[in-house]
């Protein structure tokens, strides 16, 4: 596939903007489209061309990324009037938003009636994988369309193709998202637990990261965003709550018990609330340290 390939992307925040921003490095030349236009002005200033509607964008290229925070917004941008099937140049329309596999066989069928070829794959690596260009992509759909479209996914991060049919993508991604929620809520409980019976928090990283406890929270998050107080990991918790929901409601419906999601579930709900949509997922702990009546710090 051409270096100068034409590609669209709706949705720039900041893993789209920064993943859009990858495939401007790599020469591929792409239209825009989100409602914050500053997000859109930065990438024009790039060198990508805006659009003004996921239509605009659909009828600009052949093959069109979504980033998108939920089912609902992926639905309206893929299936509207004004909607990506309703482009008159698209072919594929690839979604690398995290929007469960029930949305993505509803969006997938509706445009195949429209003869577009619909790919849920979502990412993993958040922010920071994003702009690096390290990012899991969990691919579902044809298998010779996504060798494809496989120069386009190098420059993004690591492509893995899990299987033929909708939504395949979207539940490895749920099933994902689910450890790394929960990675999150324990090590907060974890780690509260220890600064209240005195334990020192750089000490307790050291010794976990060391041990059998590791994993990702205490790898990154708590070492980079909560020992430091920064809270700045970048994805809020607003859309890890809607994350962990998709996943216990898919989980339920296979008739899996989800009784440590739903626990994950609840404390996210309860940090979304008292805290509000926006705020940083790392800022979990602080639930916990609120109801303890103790802060973890680090020295630094």
């Amino acid at each position: 596939m051409s270096g100068k390939q034409q590609l669209g992307f709706i949705g720039v925040g900041r893993m789209g903007g920064a993943m859009a921003g990858r495939l401007l490095e790599a020469g591929y030349m792409v239209t825009v489209c989100d409602i914050d236009e500053i997000a859109v002005t930065r990438l024009v200033q790039r060198g990508a061309r805006r659009a003004h509607s996921p239509a605009e964008v659909a009828s600009a290229a052949e093959f069109v990324f979504a980033c998108l925070p939920t089912p609902d917004v992926l639905r309206d941008s893929a299936l509207s009037d004004d909607g990506v099937i309703a482009g008159s140049k698209v072919k594929v329309f690839i979604d690398l938003s995290t929007t469960g596999p029930v949305m993505a066989n509803e969006v997938a069928a509706a445009l195949a009636l429209k003869g577009i070829i619909a790919l849920d794959a979502p990412v993993s690596g958040g922010p920071t994988g994003a702009e690096q260009g390290t990012v899991a992509i969990m691919v579902a759909g044809p298998g010779s369309l996504a060798d494809q479209l496989r120069p386009i996914f190098d420059c993004l991060g690591k492509m893995f193709w899990v299987g033929e049919e909708a939504g395949m993508g979207q539940a490895m991604k749920l099933v994902n998202n689910m450890l790394s929620a929960g990675a999150m809520a324990m090590t907060s409980e974890a780690m509260v637990m220890g600064a209240k019976a005195g334990l020192d928090a750089d000490m307790m990283i050291a010794v976990i990261n060391a041990g059998s406890g590791r994993n990702t929270a205490t790898e990154d998050k708590f070492p980079r965003c909560v020992l430091t107080r920064r809270f700045d990991f970048g994805l809020s918790v607003g859309l890890q709550h809607k994350d962990i929901k998709l996943a216990v409601e898919f989980g339920e419906a296979l008739g899996v018990p989800m009784i440590v999601g739903n626990a994950v579930k609840q404390l996210l709900s309860i940090t979304k609330a008292s805290q509000g949509f926006g705020v940083d997922l790392t800022r979990t702990v602080c639930t916990v340290e609120k109801w303890a009546g103790v802060e973890i710090k680090g020295k630094a």
